[in-house]
């Protein structure tokens, strides 16, 4: 409806009647299909009727796109409320460590670094270096022979002349020999969660001491 205020064409006014009216009109979605099905088939050609698997087929397709509209929206309220668990979840981690393929640990004054070296088969040598932030080895850790899974070791923080290392981050890597060569292996580090934030898109990050932001979901197991 088009009304004239103080000499201004144009503006529409609408009742509470009319927006009801409107509302209503879109929630008929289904009594207007179910008429229409009902008039096609008074009107269809008797020589030609339609088959009920293709009146069943065209209730089903409408539902469907009824049903998607409202799974959307459960959906989007049961992640939304997932995230929030999730978040609240792992609000606890902080203080804790968890195990990660990060490739660097922080050592502090007087610790130690701990991790796991995954060997997918069995290994006549096993070895495990640490880097300082320059690149220099400081340290290697000959763990011998070794069966698959998980090999656990802690370095204590001494080089290899016998000197504590200066606190710090530090890098490390595995490498075993299988069937004669050798091969690098993937390398789990022991890390403080120090804070957990949100990301932007909805997942979660663990800020780790001396590492820096990690995934949730590259956490292999919470220490």
């Amino acid at each position: 409806m088009v009304d004239t205020v103080n000499g201004v064409q144009g503006v529409e006014f609408r009742s509470v009647s009319d927006l009801n009216t409107e509302k209503a009109r879109k929630e008929l979605g289904q009594e207007e299909f179910l008429q229409l099905m009902t008039t096609q088939l008074q009107n269809q050609d008797p020589f030609k009727p339609m088959e009920s698997g293709d009146f069943l087929t065209q209730i089903a397709q409408f539902s469907t796109v009824e049903g998607v509209g409202d799974l959307n929206d459960s959906f989007s309220e049961l992640s939304q409320s997932l995230v929030s668990n999730q978040a609240l979840q792992a609000a606890t981690l902080v203080g804790r460590k968890v195990l990660a393929p990060t490739g660097l640990a922080a050592l502090a004054e007087g610790g130690s670094i701990a991790g796991s070296a995954e060997l997918p088969v069995a290994a006549t040598d096993v070895t495990v270096s640490v880097y300082d932030q320059a690149g220099q080895l400081v340290r290697r850790l000959e763990l011998g022979s070794q069966a698959a899974g998980p090999v656990s070791f802690q370095w204590d923080g001494l080089k290899d002349d016998g000197q504590f290392a200066s606190p710090g981050t530090y890098f490390v890597s595995a490498e075993a020999t299988i069937d004669g060569r050798a091969e690098a292996i993937e390398t789990l580090l022991a890390s403080e969660v120090s804070s957990v934030t949100l990301s932007n898109s909805g997942g979660l990050l663990l800020d780790l001491n001396g590492v820096g932001s990690l995934d949730f979901s590259e956490v292999k197991q919470i220490l």
